[in-house]
């Protein structure tokens, strides 16, 4: 490898890094239920907050509760996919190296 493609796998590798971290402070939010249920993930995929609007509670439906918790995760989880995925794309070109995400 000459000293030109060593300095810019180098400098591939900062941004690589630096767009890691801005991913994973980044966050996204997905609700269901018209918003009965509102989810925030981060780009780590951690679960920062729920929100569930107090009308959604039901004690005699408590499966549609759940059914709402469970979609709104799920649509977040997915959005924060997405969100490194095409911050990734962006940097590689639509290149799929294995192990970055």
């Amino acid at each position: 490898m000459n000293r030109n493609m060593m300095k810019q796998a180098q400098q591939l590798q900062k941004q690589m890094i630096k767009l890691q971290e801005e991913i994973e402070a980044s966050t996204v939010e997905h609700s269901s239920g018209g918003g009965a249920v509102r989810v925030v993930v981060t780009g780590k995929m951690v679960v920062q907050s729920i929100e569930i609007d107090p009308d959604a509670v039901d004690p005699n439906d408590v499966e549609m509760l759940q059914d709402l918790i469970q979609s709104a995760l799920n649509g977040a989880i997915e959005k924060a996919q997405e969100l490194a995925s095409s911050k990734m794309g962006a940097l590689t070109g639509g290149l799929n190296i294995p192990g970055l995400m």
